[in-house]
């Protein structure tokens, strides 16, 4: 059975704290500081709407209480309260118990304040007044109303923000992305790289919208239900239940303090394979001609199935802990209510005088939950976080001077004064101690078996890479010192293996050169020997090249790649051998559309096919890095060295 590839960390890996990952986002966010603020309000306003309901609590309860004195408490032993009068509140004798008459006093001063605006709270049975139950009716509908629309507005908001923050990080991680060296590209998994770029931003927007949204009112509401119960307390002289539930409250966090460093760890894990999943369904989408080719479908398939099962067990392991959380917190608060009952039953605590402090409690357990459900996604979002932020922080792009050099012509030559250039991750040099020239309008060619360095040098001449030792020059000028726009603007490279974009052949021709016009995209596609096989099909230029360009064959792909070079009109050209995987045919079509292409430029060729470099002005055979033999192809072929074998391995002479 084939074995899945584990995961591996990326070399830019590193961890961050809670406080680093998340401090972060407002870099992104601060930017939609108006419309978070007015979320954040709002989530404050909904929860200020429970007052009104905890507010109806205490004069409800005594009213019961005073009811119950009526009945137990002699009418000789009562005197008159509130300001005297018909209307005024009677009140107990000094025997009877203070937090009784304490209620009573509150409930004679609403009241009184409910007189005052034309409310009658009882009739002349006692019983409840209509002009009462009317505002009642009224009164709780329209905060109703009020708590939904600030919901609405909550959460919208927040959303809103949270939607834009999320795409500005996206778009500052592909610039992150594009500013790495080719050294960076080739030690990343490019499939790994894409679930960073996609998949784990989209973790962090639900987080953001979540998160956010939980966090602007349930604390609030915490706060406004233990602020309640701290008054109430007060009120009623409860100062050691008051103290009793302080010490007791933290332990609803105690699950999620134990819990979150191991959500952390397998929510990062389950990141990491899932990165794994996007890596092998790249490479398989990528080398599907070889799976063809060879019928490894179901090795391949195989190989994907074990890399979704080691994303299914750490996933599962993340849910759940996580799922564990809600369940501990509820336990907690259960027994923490059960022993605080014990306690008010063994200290002879009134009924009357707990009912207003539990319910706002049993209120303030609902966003108490949420929040611990939210540490959940808030360590998944730590463990995105992180990896996006490694991903951001890793510099390894080629450094521009501040005052750097603009050049918009080239007007003598290339030098390569002894250049020395080593991968970090290779053991010896790729290019070692290179010393040449390239005269405006001439032709250098580089020859040599594989790895001996000649991608390495053109790259070096494109500045993809900065040699550790040596010099690259144009005009006289370091690469270094050059803007790297106008360098990019000199320089013009037809690839061997041609990458088309899954776009029309118009669009392919003008990337690099958006501002051209339909006429000259037709120019240089004629010049390219592309026209006609474009215009033989009935969409003509509109006609989709496919993924990476699949749709048309090697021939017409490499004819696009030089039409999209002819129409940029590159003054220095870098070939490398366009005609050594085609037919006959399709190589004379390709190599007329080629020497179009280098009239009139300095071309530095990467040869496979020698009877295509016979014209260079000059010819540089490589091996390992080091360049052993140069000068033109008869000087090289008389000469009799490594230059002739590899000509007669190929018969030319």
């Amino acid at each position: 059975m084939a074995k899945h590839k584990d995961y591996q960390k990326e070399f830019f890996d590193r961890d961050y704290t809670a406080r680093e990952a998340y401090a972060r986002v407002w870099q992104y966010a601060r930017k939609y500081k108006c419309r978070l603020a007015m979320g954040v309000l709002c989530g404050m306003l909904t929860a200020g709407t429970l007052v009104p309901m905890f507010s109806l609590m205490q004069p409800a309860l005594a009213r019961v209480e005073q009811r119950q004195l009526a009945q137990t408490v002699p009418a000789a032993q009562v005197e008159k309260i509130g300001g005297g009068g018909e209307r005024g509140v009677e009140k107990p004798a000094n025997d009877v118990d203070k937090k009784a008459k304490g209620m009573l006093k509150e409930y004679s001063k609403i009241k009184a304040f409910a007189e005052k605006v034309g409310i009658e709270m009882q009739d002349d049975d006692d019983a409840l007044g209509l002009p009462l139950l009317f505002a009642i009716i009224v009164f709780l509908p329209c905060v109703a109303l009020l708590r939904m629309g600030l919901v609405f507005l909550n959460h919208y908001c927040l959303a809103w923000a949270g939607m834009k923050t999320v795409r500005d990080i996206r778009c500052h991680l592909l610039e992150r992305i594009n500013a790495q060296s080719m050294q960076f590209h080739g030690r990343i998994d490019v499939g790994q790289l894409m679930s960073r770029a996609t998949s784990d931003p989209q973790q962090i927007q639900t987080i953001i919208q979540t998160v956010l949204g939980e966090v602007a009112q349930a604390p609030f509401e915490i706060a406004i239900s233990i602020g309640f119960i701290v008054w109430t307390a007060i009120q009623n002289e409860m100062l050691t239940t008051l103290a009793l539930l302080a010490v007791g409250f933290p332990l609803f966090m105690l699950p999620v303090v134990f819990l979150s460093k191991v959500i952390r760890k397998w929510s990062r894990r389950a990141l990491e394979r899932f990165s794994l999943v996007g890596s092998r369904i790249h490479e398989i989408l990528t080398c599907v001609r070889a799976v063809k080719a060879y019928h490894t479908e179901a090795y391949e398939e195989e190989r994907y199935r074990e890399a979704n099962d080691a994303t299914l067990k750490a996933t599962l392991k993340a849910l759940r802990w996580g799922l564990l959380v809600g369940p501990a917190v509820e336990t907690v608060g259960i027994l923490m209510i059960c022993a605080f009952l014990v306690w008010c039953f063994a200290t002879g605590v009134k009924l009357s005088a707990i009912v207003p402090m539990v319910a706002p409690l049993l209120i303030a357990y609902k966003p108490i939950k949420q929040l611990s459900k939210l540490q959940v996604q808030i360590e998944q979002g730590r463990a995105a976080l992180g990896r996006l932020w490694s991903l951001i922080d890793v510099d390894m792009a080629l450094p521009e001077r501040p005052d750097a050099v603009h050049k918009s012509t080239f007007e003598d030559k290339i030098v390569f004064d002894a250049v020395t250039f080593r991968y970090e991750t290779a053991d010896r040099d790729a290019v070692s101690h290179a010393s040449f020239e390239i005269p405006r309008g001439q032709m250098v060619a580089v020859v040599g078996g594989t790895g001996s360095g000649k991608t390495t040098m053109s790259g070096l001449l494109s500045r993809f890479f900065d040699p550790q030792k040596g010099r690259v020059l144009l005009d006289g000028h370091d690469l270094r010192d050059l803007a790297i726009p106008d360098l990019r603007k000199l320089i013009g490279s037809v690839q061997q293996e041609t990458l088309l974009f899954n776009d029309t052949i118009e669009e392919n021709i003008k990337y690099g050169s958006p501002a051209a016009t339909h006429e000259e995209v037709i120019a240089a596609a004629k010049m390219a020997n592309a026209h006609d096989f474009i215009m033989s099909q009935p969409e003509g230029y509109a006609r989709l090249c496919g993924e990476k360009g699949f749709a048309l064959s090697g021939g017409e792909r490499q004819r696009i790649a030089i039409a999209r070079a002819i129409l940029r009109n590159p003054p220095i050209l870098i070939l490398d051998e366009a005609t050594s995987a085609l037919d006959t045919v399709t190589e004379r079509l390709v190599q007329d559309a080629l020497t179009n292409l280098m009239k009139n430029r300095t071309v530095f060729a990467i040869a496979h096919r020698l009877s295509t470099i016979r014209k260079a002005d000059l010819i540089l055979v490589m091996d390992h890095g080091v360049i052993v033999e140069r000068g033109t192809h008869d000087e090289l072929y008389a000469a009799n060295g490594v230059y002739r074998k590899l000509c007669d391995m190929q018969k030319m002479q």
